[in-house]
């Protein structure tokens, strides 16, 4: 079965098979989001130039000195002059955050 056109007809023109169908499409599709969204809230980001400051602790221009330098690249996530930086990643790579070593 199309859940394309499953979708675009009436629930009244359905057989129960079809919308059994659809409804057990719907609750997979769900349950993939709900992954994905639990994946995306445990990431915490930074913006720009001055999130990466916040995030190190310091200047702006060592901020820059820090994103121009590459070691972070990974973490960084650039779309025109905007900067969205995977904090915890940057800080792995960067050696700042301990992998669970005491």
């Amino acid at each position: 079965m199309e859940v394309k056109n499953l979708l675009s007809k009436p629930v009244w023109q359905m057989t129960g098979e079809e919308f059994i169908f659809l409804n057990r499409h719907a609750l997979q599709e769900n349950k993939v989001r709900t992954v994905q969204s639990a994946a995306d809230k445990d990431k915490k980001y930074v913006y720009g130039i001055g999130g990466i400051a916040r995030l190190f602790g310091c200047s702006i221009p060592t901020a820059n000195r820090i994103k121009k330098s590459g070691r972070i690249d990974r973490a960084i996530t650039q779309i025109g002059r905007k900067i969205i930086v995977d904090a915890d990643m940057a800080l792995e790579l960067a050696g700042r955050k301990s992998g669970g070593r005491g």
